[in-house]
């Protein structure tokens, strides 16, 4: 999953030389603070989605930012993968305040039911503030038409175990080459790292956008992806409805 960071300018004002009139002038020069993170400059609803790659995690701190409203943690991965920070990560976030919902890795070659199985073993309801949320970044080599069967039969699986849709999360070019006008009724993350928002050929609705792979915050050794909600889109479509 992937991003981009809003710097702020800071102006200093460094002498040149006016050929013109051949006296010092004084012009403004852009500096950029690198440091000064999307969140800190925007009031949209920010956060942040972890899995083994970023290892120990503080949740203490991360829970003390009050600019991170939610985090998506891996759970799973294929038919048999389970990410080895799940566990800890989904109680100390839970813990230390966070709305949290868990993610699976979809493989379109690999049974959808085991994917499934895989996915709930792990994505326990009453752990859950947030809908499940699906990783969808390759068709496996399969043609879009067969791999749009097959991601739709294991959406349908997903939908049938949470009695909600999940969240789907892709990329702005690979739902352009593949997804585009078929998942019209699901809410979408869609990572781009640009600075400017993203836009889809079909100019459909987008709820979610994981605007950098390289953000950065205290708790987290490394870089962390960061997203956040699109226009007036906040948490409550996205919270978890319990039965």
């Amino acid at each position: 999953m992937k991003k981009s960071i809003i710097y702020t300018i800071l102006f200093l004002f460094l002498p040149v030389i006016s050929k013109a009139q051949d006296t010092l002038a004084i012009e403004p020069v852009a500096v950029v603070n690198p440091n000064v993170q999307c969140e800190d400059t925007c009031s949209h609803i920010h956060g942040i989605d972890l899995s083994h790659y970023q290892g120990k995690v503080f949740w203490e701190t991360i829970g003390d930012n009050t600019k991170m409203a939610y985090v998506y943690l891996k759970a799973t991965e294929g038919g048999d993968r389970i990410d080895a920070t799940f566990e800890r990560n989904i109680e100390m976030a839970r813990r230390n305040g966070l709305k949290v919902g868990s993610y699976h890795f979809y493989r379109p070659l690999t049974d959808q039911q085991r994917q499934m199985q895989n996915f709930r073993s792990q994505c326990l309801p009453d752990e859950q503030d947030l809908v499940p949320m699906i990783d969808i970044e390759s068709t496996g080599g399969l043609s879009t038409d067969v791999f749009c069967d097959s991601l739709f039969y294991f959406l349908d699986l997903v939908e049938e175990a949470y009695h909600q849709k999940p969240l789907l999360y892709t990329g702005r070019n690979f739902y352009n080459k593949h997804l585009k006008g078929k998942i019209d009724d699901y809410k979408i993350m869609i990572a781009m790292y640009t600075d400017q928002e993203p836009v889809l050929a079909d100019d459909r609705d987008i709820t979610m956008w994981q605007y950098t792979g390289k953000g950065r915050i205290v708790g987290v050794n490394g870089y962390v992806d960061k997203s956040r909600f699109m226009g007036n889109h906040g948490l409550r479509e996205i919270t978890f409805k319990h039965r």
